[in-house]
């Protein structure tokens, strides 16, 4: 607990690392670089070493192969004193397998002196080069092997001096690549560091802020358009959300004035009021309430994505015929069901039911006369819930009324839209039918949209996909 505890700050939001991106880009470039030169600088010091090695090993072979030469012509006492030979030389002049001539540095021993071996002697190290000669200067007929050895001092001050070169210039160099990429980075993530600020200041009486957009059109750039996109959503949703509220709030305390207004008018002057009166506004009220509570939860469900339809096996043609069967009761407008097919799709029986009141109610609201009723299976359309290809429902809703002008065809889908006068309060909706109608039809995969009646009203479409047996 203590260990999670220190894990987050004052706050509670956990702590950031002490290393951004910004360090670990530039520990990573310097590791990357310190490896490769390392490895390259090993690399460099063992071919140096090879190829410095073998110009002293062709030097001693030379050395052999001449000083074999004047054996072979005046024999080993040709070659003088050896003692006076080059500091960084030795020779080793071998006849029957004992020394007969050699240098003062020399072993005093030619056992396992080979040829491209090495020797130290006195804290130095030769390399040894190997020649055999035949003498008969000095009236035998002896093999001889000269033995020349050079000194590798010289190499190993090279080596060394450029080991300490090494030592002193990766470093130097990774140092450089580690300043380069934290520069570099820096300048690169200074923008990020503006928006991250920028955005830390967003609050909500801020959303219209924006960020500003660097002009490099490079992934920074995008990224502040996608925040500013994200920013313009956040607005219009805030903005909505706000909208619906204050829509939701005069919708709610129009019928809880009227209940109220009835209810002091009936305290204050009973005999004004008849019998059974107050009970039915507070009914007549209360079911209004209660429709326009029930949508808004629909709504806010199909906000939240939490509109989820349990599915069953639903005959949307049982729920036409039902609905047709009420506003024929009411005896406001006639009711046509001759095109209403046997049809069943797969959703949530409790919201398809819901779907068609609304498209009923609102047909019969905004008709002169009459309504039309229709659905049927609709072959061959491609389900979207399930990614297959199955039969469509198609539910078409008509009116003789006004109609709807194309511009306005999407705004009667929205929350609390009326179009005109003749979509008012006093015809009984809220303005949520058609937005309810809209979400529950994508819910299940579907969609609704307005089109040009044939009476010249307005046609309400909504199309479902279906089961596998639409019929």
């Amino acid at each position: 607990m203590a260990e999670a505890a220190g894990r987050a700050d004052a706050a509670g939001r956990p702590r950031r690392h002490r290393t951004g991106v910004r360090g670990r880009i530039t520990l990573a470039a310097a590791s990357v670089v310190a490896l490769a030169l390392v490895i390259g600088a090993v690399i460099f010091w063992i071919v140096l070493r090879a190829s410095l090695l073998e110009g002293v090993r062709a030097s001693a072979e030379q050395d052999a192969a001449a000083l074999a030469a004047q054996v072979e012509a005046g024999g080993a006492t040709s070659l003088g004193d050896l003692g006076e030979l080059d500091d960084d030389r030795i020779v080793l002049v071998v006849a029957g397998g004992a020394i007969v001539a050699a240098s003062e540095e020399a072993p005093a021993t030619a056992a396992g002196l080979r040829d491209g071996a090495s020797v130290r002697v006195d804290d130095e190290t030769y390399v040894l080069a190997r020649e055999d000669a035949e003498s008969d200067a000095d009236g035998g007929d002896d093999e001889v092997a000269v033995i020349v050895g050079r000194s590798t001092e010289s190499v190993d001050e090279t080596l060394g001096t450029v080991a300490r070169l090494l030592a002193v210039s990766v470093p130097l160099l990774v140092a450089l690549v580690a300043l380069t990429a934290w520069i570099v980075v820096g300048r690169a993530l200074a923008p990020v560091e503006r928006m991250r600020r920028q955005v830390d200041a967003v609050t909500a009486t801020t959303l219209a802020d924006r960020l500003d957009e660097p002009a490099t059109g490079d992934e920074i750039a995008r990224l502040a358009q996608t925040l500013n996109g994200m920013l313009g959503r956040l607005e219009s949703a805030q903005a909505t959300q706000r909208r619906f509220i204050s829509d939701a709030s005069h919708e709610l305390k129009s019928p809880l004035a009227t209940i109220r207004q009835y209810a002091e008018l009936a305290r204050a002057h009973p005999e004004r009021v008849r019998d059974g009166e107050l009970g039915e506004v507070v009914l007549a009220e209360g079911d209004r309430l209660e429709r326009l509570v029930q949508g808004m939860l629909v709504l806010a469900r199909a906000d939240e994505g939490a509109l989820r339809p349990d599915p069953a096996e639903v005959d949307l043609d049982d729920l036409l015929l039902a609905e047709a069967a009420r506003i024929r009761g009411g005896g406001a407008v006639a009711v046509d069901t001759s095109s209403v097919h046997a049809t069943r799709v797969r959703g949530d029986a409790a919201l398809l039911a819901q779907l068609v009141r609304n498209l009923v109610d609102n047909a019969a609201r905004h008709a002169r006369s009459g309504i039309v009723l229709a659905v049927d299976p609709e072959p061959g359309r491609t389900d979207r819930a399930s990614g297959g290809d199955a039969s469509g429902a198609v539910i078409t809703i008509d009116d003789d009324g006004d109609g709807i002008p194309p511009g306005e065809r999407e705004h009667v889908f929205e929350r609390f839209v009326r179009l005109d006068d003749s979509r008012a309060r006093d015809t009984g909706g809220s303005g949520l039918g058609l937005a309810i109608v809209r979400e529950i039809a994508r819910a299940h995969g579907g969609e609704a949209r307005v089109e040009d009646a044939p009476s010249g009203g307005a046609r309400l479409r909504v199309e479902l996909p279906a089961a596998a047996s639409a019929r």
